[in-house]
C-alpha cells in the first residue's frame, strides 16, 4: 500500500508540488528534483531496491538513485519539488486509473511511497524504430499519487472504445495501459520530407485516458540549438543601423571596444 499524501501544484508555467507529509510518511522523488522542505524531513538517497532496479531506472531516463524523503517529527511536514523545464505537472491517482500508467521517458517527478517505476517495453517493433518514445516507457505502478510533468501546455483526453487520434510522436506525455500505441507514416512523400512533423506520427487507439504535451523538451532543445548555431553567443535582440552594425559599434565605443 502506498503512503497517502496531500498536496498542492504551485505556478502556472514553472509549476512545483508541494507534498504534506504526516510524521513517517515518505515521498520519494527524481535525484535532484527537491526545491526546500521543512523541519523534521530525513533525506535518504539510493538505489530504491538494489543495482537492478537503478539500471531499469536509468534505463527510462531517470537518474540511477532515488531519493526518499521522510517526514520523521510531529505534525504536518512538507517538502517541494519543482519541474526541470517550462510545463505542467499532472497528478496520476494510480489507484483510480487501474494500478499503472506509461508515460514517456524521464517524465517521473516523485511520487508516494510504494509506487514502482518499472521499465515498459513498446508490444510494437514499428513504434518502438519510429514512434518519439522509442522502444522505452516508463510504467508507474502501485495505488498512490505519482506526478509526472510535461512540456507547454497539458491536454486530457478520454478515448472511447475503438477512438483513435493521432498524434506528433513527441507530444504523447502518458496514457492508460488499455490505450493501443503505434506508428503510422505520415502520407505523401513532400509531408515527410518537407512537412516538419517528421515521417510518422503515433496513433492512440482507446479506451483509456491520455494526457498530450504541447512544447515536448526535445523540440525546445532543438530550437535553443538552432538559434545558438545562428546567432552564436550573441543575443537574440532587435538590431538598429544596417545589419544592427550601427548598434553594434556604439555599443562596442561606450563599453571601452577601440576596434571600430
Amino acid at each position: 500500500m502506498a503512503d497517502e499524501i496531500d498536496y498542492k501544484i504551485i505556478g502556472n508555467e514553472m509549476q512545483l508540488v508541494e507534498i504534506e507529509l504526516d510524521p513517517d510518511e515518505t515521498v520519494t522523488a527524481e535525484a535532484g528534483a527537491m526545491m526546500y522542505m521543512g523541519p523534521g524531513i530525513k533525506m535518504q538517497t539510493s538505489t530504491g531496491g538494489g543495482i537492478l532496479k537503478g539500471l531499469k531506472r536509468a534505463i527510462t531516463g531517470e537518474s540511477f538513485f532515488i531519493t526518499s524523503f521522510t517526514h520523521e517529527g510531529a505534525g504536518k511536514g512538507y517538502v517541494a519539488f519543482g519541474a526541470p523545464y517550462p510545463g505542467k505537472i499532472i497528478s496520476l491517482d494510480l489507484g483510480k486509473l487501474g494500478g499503472s500508467f506509461l508515460c514517456q521517458k524521464d517524465a517521473f517527478l516523485c511520487a508516494a511511497k510504494g509506487i514502482d517505476i518499472e521499465l515498459a517495453l513498446s508490444r510494437k517493433i514499428g513504434a518502438g524504430l519510429f514512434g518519439g518514445e522509442g522502444f522505452i516507457l516508463q510504467r508507474l505502478k502501485g495505488n498512490g499519487l505519482a506526478f509526472v510533468h510535461a512540456g507547454g501546455t497539458i491536454v486530457e483526453k478520454d478515448l472511447a472504445a475503438g477512438e483513435t487520434i493521432r498524434v506528433d510522436t513527441g507530444c504523447i506525455t502518458a496514457f492508460a495501459e488499455s490505450v493501443t500505441y503505434d506508428i503510422q507514416w505520415a502520407g505523401g512523400f513532400k509531408n515527410a520530407l518537407f512537412g516538419g512533423e517528421g515521417l510518422v506520427l503515433a496513433t492512440l487507439t482507446g479506451p483509456g485516458k491520455i494526457y498530450l504535451q504541447s512544447l515536448p523538451f526535445s523540440r525546445l532543445a532543438d530550437r535553443i540549438v538552432a538559434a545558438s548555431r545562428q546567432f552564436g553567443t550573441e543575443s537574440r535582440g532587435e538590431s538598429k543601423g544596417v545589419a544592427g552594425f550601427g548598434e553594434k559599434a556604439l555599443g562596442g565605443l561606450l563599453g571601452g571596444d577601440r576596434s571600430f
